[in-house]
């Protein structure tokens, strides 16, 4: 029987076009930063736009979500804090109307086949939309960021028009919202859930019960 303790598991559902999700993405990171003990990472995506979509996977803008003027910017507000908590560089506060489904069904391929690329493609998403403010609902746009990293551009356009793998996310929508997951950042481990872009020290309470 092997000494070893099992690591601990962090599941995290997030949709990169969530600004709290890339602010809880640089929290985790800092709390893993002083973290001593291993902790195994996934990746869940989660579709804001879901309840907007049209039939063929464009976005209605004229669905009523009941965000208005000022939950936007009480959003901006929230936002600009944390990026000061954090010490996160970003461009822009929202990005509202910026279909993240291609770049999360790119993000998935990616995960599947090239998991060792996986982390620096995630986080080259993030910051093409958070820090440069580029549009990562153009697949040229995706294919640009997976040649960087040494990924061959065609696949990761092949992978957009996949609709096995769009088939895929959408199970994967669907299994979260039956999980109780109705916004990210959700941060879960052991049946416990962290919400929204939580500081480190709630990060190690969630998995550490300190």
């Amino acid at each position: 029987m092997s000494d070893t303790e099992p690591t601990d598991q962090l599941t995290i559902y997030a949709d990169y076009v969530c600004p709290f999700c890339y602010l809880g993405k640089r929290s985790l990171e800092q709390y893993r930063e002083r973290r001593e003990a291993p902790l195994e990472v996934e990746w869940h995506p989660f579709d804001l736009r879901r309840d907007k979509r049209r039939e063929d996977g464009s976005i209605d803008h004229s669905v009523d979500d009941g965000k208005d003027d000022d939950y936007f910017e009480q959003a901006r507000e929230n936002v600009r804090r944390l990026q000061e908590e954090y010490d996160v560089e970003m461009s822009q506060a929202l990005a509202i109307e910026v279909d993240s489904l291609p770049a999360q069904q790119a993000s998935w391929y990616v995960r599947q086949h090239h998991p060792d690329e996986w982390p620096a493609f995630d986080a080259a998403i993030y910051e093409a939309l958070w820090q440069a403010e580029r549009d990562i609902g153009d697949p040229d746009v995706l294919v640009s960021l997976a040649a960087d990293i040494g990924l061959p551009g065609d696949e990761i356009r092949d992978a957009i028009d996949d609709d096995g793998l769009r088939a895929e996310l959408e199970e994967l929508f669907t299994d979260a919202h039956q999980r109780g997951v109705t916004g990210v950042p959700t941060f879960v481990h052991d049946g416990y859930a962290a919400r929204g872009a939580v500081p480190p020290a709630q990060l190690e309470r969630l998995l550490e019960g300190e």
